[in-house]
C-alpha cells in the first residue's frame, strides 16, 4: 500500500487492524453463496455491518437489496454499489471454505451454488469501506449511500431496486460508484472513460417444424436442419455485417431438439447471446438476427413463423468523464501509478449502469485485479493467461491478499474525491 499522505489516509489508517473481519466475512460469504433473489442470508450480514457502524438502513429492496445511509452533514452524496449473488456452479477450488451449497433455481430444478464472480468479495469490499468511514467521519463530509443490490447475474436486481422506489425513497446521488474483482494482478487496478462494459442481449429462438418417423423425412418439416441451418448463418452477422472498426459478439450457448435418434420432433430451441459496445450496432445485429431466423424457416416451410423471446438485457455501462477522471486521478494520488492503468471495454456485461443512466448522474466503474501476481506474471510470460481461471469458472477464487485490502482501499479513496473535508 502507498503511504504518502492524501486525503484518504487518515480513514485508511486502521484498515490493517480491521482486516480480520472482512476476512472473515469474505470467507464466510464464499462458503454461504445465494442464488439470484435468494439473498437473504447474505443481505442480513450487509445490513448488520451497516447497523453497527451507524447507518440508517433499509432492507428488503427490490426484493432482498440493501441500503444504507450514512450522514455526516453537509455535502455531495455519493452512492457506492456492491452485488451480492451467486451462481449454479459446483465449485472445484479446492479451498477449506469451498462451497459446498445447493439450491433450487427458478426452474425448480436443485442446483450447486457457487460464488464463481466474485460477488462475495464485492461484499466485503463494500462492508470493509463502509466501517472505516464510520470510523473516520472526521476526515470527510456528505452522505455515504451504501448499496447492495441482489441479481445482476440474471439482470434483473438494478431495475428490481429502481421499480422499487430506489429513486424516489432515497436522495439522488452526485455519483455511483462500483468496481468489480477479473483476471488480473491483485492490487492492480484497471478503468477509462466511455464504455467500460458491454450491452448484452439474451434470446430465445423456438423453431416449428412437422414431426415424423427418422425412416421418412419426407413426411416432415426437420426443425433440426432449420436450426443447424440458422446457427451456421448467425456466424456471419459479425463476419459480413458489422464493420471492421466495429465490435459484436453473436454467441449461441444452447441448441436443444428431439429426444431420440429415429424421431424428427416437431420443434427445436435456440438460445444466443449477443454484446455489443454501440446502440447502432445492437439495433443492426438483432435485427439481422430476426431477419435470418425467419428467412431460413420459410425457406425451411415451417408451418408458422419462429418465436423469438428476449429472455434478459444488460445495459452498455459508460463512465462518465469528468467522474472518471476524477477517480483516476485520486487513485493515482494514492496508490503508485504502475497499480493504476487504463484498459478497454471488457465484453463482460454488469447493470450497473442502469443506476446511474436512469437516475441521470455519472457514475463510474473499475475492475481490480484478484490474480496472484506471481501466477500471473508466469502465465504472461508464457503466453498462457487464457489458462488462468476466470470468472464464472469452478476454478475461479481471488487470492484475498492484496485483493480484499486494493478494493477497500479504492472504494474509500474514490468516495473521497467528492466527501474529503
Amino acid at each position: 500500500m502507498n503511504t504518502a499522505p492524501t486525503k484518504a489516509s487518515p480513514i485508511l489508517h486502521h484498515l490493517g487492524t480491521l482486516l480480520p473481519d472482512p476476512e472473515a466475512l469474505y470467507q464466510d460469504v464464499h462458503a454461504h453463496p445465494e442464488l439470484s433473489m435468494q439473498e437473504t442470508r447474505t443481505a442480513g450480514l450487509a445490513a448488520e455491518r451497516l447497523r453497527a457502524s451507524g447507518f440508517e438502513v433499509t432492507t428488503g429492496v427490490g426484493n432482498t437489496g440493501v441500503v444504507g445511509l450514512l450522514r455526516n452533514g453537509d455535502g455531495p452524496t455519493v452512492m457506492l454499489r456492491a452485488d451480492m449473488d451467486a451462481l449454479p456452479v459446483e465449485e472445484a477450488t479446492g479451498v477449506p471454505y469451498a462451497s459446498t451449497a445447493t439450491a433450487t433455481d427458478p426452474e425448480g430444478k436443485k442446483v450447486p451454488v457457487m460464488h464463481a464472480c466474485g460477488h462475495d468479495m464485492h461484499v466485503t469490499w463494500l462492508a470493509g469501506a463502509t466501517a472505516l468511514m464510520a470510523q473516520a467521519r472526521d476526515a470527510w463530509h456528505g452522505t455515504l449511500m451504501a448499496v447492495f443490490q441482489p441479481a445482476e447475474e440474471t439482470a434483473a436486481g438494478a431495475q428490481a431496486m429502481i421499480d422499487d422506489g430506489l429513486f424516489k425513497r432515497f436522495p439522488k446521488p452526485d455519483v455511483v460508484l462500483g468496481q468489480h474483482v477479473m483476471v488480473g494482478p491483485a492490487g492492480v487496478l484497471g478503468g477509462r472513460t466511455g464504455a467500460i462494459t458491454s450491452a448484452a442481449d439474451s434470446l430465445q429462438i423456438r423453431l416449428f417444424g412437422r414431426g415424423a418417423h427418422g425412416s421418412m423425412p419426407q413426411a416432415s418439416i426437420d426443425p433440426v436442419v432449420m436450426a443447424a441451418s440458422v446457427v451456421l448463418r448467425l456466424q456471419t452477422i459479425v463476419s459480413r455485417e458489422v464493420a471492421a472498426a466495429e465490435s459484436a459478439v453473436v454467441t449461441v450457448g444452447a441448441l436443444q431438439a428431439g429426444n431420440k435418434e429415429n424421431v424428427i420432433p416437431d420443434e427445436a430451441i435456440i438460445k444466443l447471446n449477443v454484446r455489443t459496445f454501440d446502440e447502432g450496432v445492437r439495433k443492426r445485429v438483432l435485427a439481422a438476427i430476426e431477419r435470418i431466423v425467419n428467412a431460413e424457416a420459410a425457406a425451411s416451410g415451417a408451418p408458422k413463423p419462429p418465436e423469438i423471446t428476449p429472455l434478459d438485457r444488460y445495459p452498455l455501462a459508460v463512465n462518465d468523464a469528468g467522474a472518471s477522471k476524477r477517480v483516476a486521478e485520486a487513485f493515482r494520488g494514492y496508490f503508485s501509478t504502475e497499480r493504476v492503468h487504463e484498459t478497454g471495454p471488457a465484453s463482460a456485461s454488469e447493470d450497473f449502469g442502469s443506476f446511474g443512466s436512469e437516475w441521470g448522474v455519472p457514475s463510474v466503474f473499475w475492475f481490480v485485479g484478484g490474480t496472484d501476481p506471481d501466477v500471473y506474471a508466469k502465465a504472461k510470460a508464457a503466453n498462457r493467461i487464457s489458462e488462468i481461471p476466470t470468472n464464472h469458472n469452478p476454478r475461479f477464487l481471488p487470492v484475498i491478499h492484496p485483493t480484499l485490502e486494493t478494493g477497500v482501499e479504492a472504494l474509500v479513496v474514490a468516495s473521497q474525491a467528492w466527501l474529503a473535508a
